[in-house]
């Protein structure tokens, strides 16, 4: 599906009594959705075993 439709359905998703920012706030969502999971098809994505790695060295 390209952009234009993608964004109709998300926004056609979302209850009739919203905010403009939660309209765009819903947009940016699913477009950082997206992208992630393009880049996971590509390989680019990391281990659920180093992403635990790495956030135990951030709690620290």
């Amino acid at each position: 599906m390209n952009a234009k439709g993608t964004a109709k359905n998300i926004i056609e998703s979302l209850p009739n009594r919203v905010s403009m920012d939660d309209v765009i706030h819903a947009l940016y969502v699913a477009s950082k959705f997206d992208r992630g999971e393009s880049e996971i098809r590509a390989g680019k994505g990391i281990s659920d075993e180093l992403a635990r790695k790495r956030l135990k060295r951030w709690q620290k």
